[in-house]
């Protein structure tokens, strides 16, 4: 399965894009259009997750898979959708914007797996079945000490499926990777270390 690679300095300017987008979007204004590092260009797919740095809470998340757009204007919508988008919350407001943290998971190619090849830490799941899909980033299951079941029993229940759906013979299950990166817990920095995810 492929691993994502992205710079340093493709990573922190992927991480000021998305708050520039945000910052454009609560502004009322259009995002300025710019010279992209040659990484931020090709398609991909992508999640913002937003957190508040003061307790950690989930603000949003919403990413985009199946898209053909650049890696840059997909962090970007992702970010505004993550703010505006996420039915499971409050929309952010302007207010907000100096206490989130901002998280991306650029995404690998999504192939076919079976339930026992899933490592907790390395693959992200999809579930589809009966017309229904649930998603999970990898760090989920890190975050939250799920064992690989536990994880695809979740990933069912992201999609609204009875929690043992994914050992039906026609459920299909779907794996990808990500590369998982944010802005350090106090300042607007990326950092190393993988966080959360939702």
């Amino acid at each position: 399965m492929t691993t994502v690679v992205l710079s340093a300095e493709a990573q922190r300017a992927l991480l000021a894009w998305a708050r520039a987008a945000l910052a454009a979007h609560f502004g009322g204004q259009p995002l300025q259009p710019a010279q992209h590092h040659e990484e931020l260009r090709r398609p991909a797919g992508a999640f913002v997750t937003l957190r508040r740095r003061s307790d950690h809470e989930l603000r949003g998340c919403v990413g985009l898979m199946d898209t053909e757009g650049s890696l840059a204007a997909v962090v970007a919508e992702a970010a505004v959708a993550a703010a505006t988008r996420d039915g499971r919350f409050d929309f952010v407001t302007a207010a907000e914007l100096p206490d989130l943290r901002i998280e991306i998971s650029v995404l690998g190619p999504v192939s076919a797996i079976c339930s026992d090849e899933v490592e907790v830490g390395l693959h992200g799941l999809i579930v589809q079945f009966a017309g229904r899909r649930g998603l999970l980033l990898p760090q989920v299951p890190v975050d939250r000490g799920w064992d690989s079941e536990t994880f695809l029993s979740w990933t069912c229940r992201k999609a609204g499926l009875p929690p043992d759906t994914w050992r039906k013979p026609d459920c299909e299950l779907l794996a990808f990777t990500a590369l998982v990166f944010g802005e350090d817990a106090t300042a607007n920095d990326a950092t190393e270390a993988p966080r959360h995810g939702e």
